[in-house]
C-alpha cells in the first residue's frame, strides 16, 4: 500500500471518529472554514468522494462522465439536510477508500489522471484527495478543540506535495523575494520564491540558518491559509515575515 493511500485511510479514520458522535446542534455549528458549518464541510468531503470515485471508475473503464456530473453531485449534496450530509459523507468517504484500496499495484502503475495540463499517476492523484481531506478534517477538529493539529500520519505525505499546491494557493504581494524555510517533524528545507509571475516552493538544502523554522504541520497549514496567529505553534524567525506570508497564502 502506498504511503498516500495509507495516510488517507488514517485521515478517513480520524474523520469518522470526529464526526460519528456529533449531535444535531454540533453539526450545524461553525467550522474553521468561512461560512461553512461542520455539516457543510462534511458535505464537501462527501460530494468530493462521489466525484473522485466516479473519476477513478472512468479512468479504469476508459469512459467519460457527463459534463454536468460534478454540478449535479454538488446540487444533490447542497440540498441534503445537515444530518444527512454528515451520515452520507461518512458512507461515501468509506466507499471511496475501499475502492482505492482495492486497486492492485499493477493497475496503479498503469493509471493516468488528467488534471488540466497535468497528467498524474495514481499516488499523485490520491495525494490530491489526501490533502483536501486532511485539511478539512482539521477544519472540523479545530472547531471542536482549538489545540487541534494535523495528525502525524498525514503530515509527511502532505508536506511532500506542497510544491504543487503552493503554485495554486500562493498570491504574489508585490514584493519579489526568496524566503528560506526549515520544517521539523519531518525536517525539510524549502526555498519559497515570490515574484510577479507567481509563487514557487522547492525543496533545497540550506547551508545557513533559514529565515523561518517551524513544525511541518504548521508550514503545511500556512500554505493552505490555515495558520492564523491563534493557531500558530512556537516558531523561529521574524513574526512580521510570517505575517506577510499569511497574506501570500490567503487560503483556498
Amino acid at each position: 500500500m502506498s504511503s498516500r493511500v495509507g495516510a488517507l485511510r488514517a485521515s478517513v479514520g480520524t474523520l469518522h471518529t470526529l464526526a460519528s458522535g456529533l449531535d444535531d446542534v454540533q453539526i450545524v455549528s461553525p467550522s474553521y472554514c468561512d461560512e461553512w458549518s461542520i455539516a457543510q464541510v462534511l458535505s464537501h468531503l462527501g460530494s468530493g468522494a462521489v466525484i473522485f470515485r466516479r473519476s477513478l471508475d472512468d479512468v479504469r473503464a476508459g469512459s467519460t462522465a457527463p459534463e454536468d456530473f460534478n454540478q449535479s453531485v454538488w446540487d444533490e449534496w447542497n440540498d441534503k439536510a445537515p444530518r444527512d450530509q454528515v451520515d452520507d459523507a461518512l458512507a461515501a468517504d468509506e466507499a471511496l477508500m475501499e475502492t482505492l484500496e482495492a486497486v492492485d499495484e499493477a493497475e496503479r502503475a498503469r493509471l493516468r489522471f488528467s488534471m488540466g495540463p497535468m497528467s498524474l499517476g495514481f499516488d499523485e492523484y490520491v495525494g490530491l484527495r489526501l490533502n483536501d481531506h486532511a485539511f478539512h478534517v482539521w477544519d472540523i477538529a479545530v472547531a471542536l478543540d482549538a489545540a487541534a493539529r494535523l495528525s502525524d500520519s498525514v503530515v509527511q505525505p502532505v508536506v511532500e506535495n506542497l510544491g504543487m499546491i503552493a503554485r495554486f494557493s500562493g498570491r504574489p504581494d508585490g514584493q519579489d523575494r526568496t524566503v528560506t524555510v526549515r520544517t521539523t517533524g519531518p525536517e525539510r528545507d524549502f526555498a519559497l520564491r515570490i515574484g510577479a509571475d507567481g509563487v514557487e516552493l522547492d525543496a533545497v538544502e540550506h547551508e545557513h540558518q533559514p529565515d523561518l523554522e517551524l513544525p511541518a504541520e504548521a508550514f503545511a497549514r500556512l500554505v493552505y491559509g490555515r495558520l492564523d496567529p491563534e493557531h500558530t505553534p512556537p516558531f523561529t524567525g521574524d513574526a512580521a515575515l510570517l505575517d506577510g506570508l499569511r497574506g501570500v497564502f490567503p487560503g483556498f
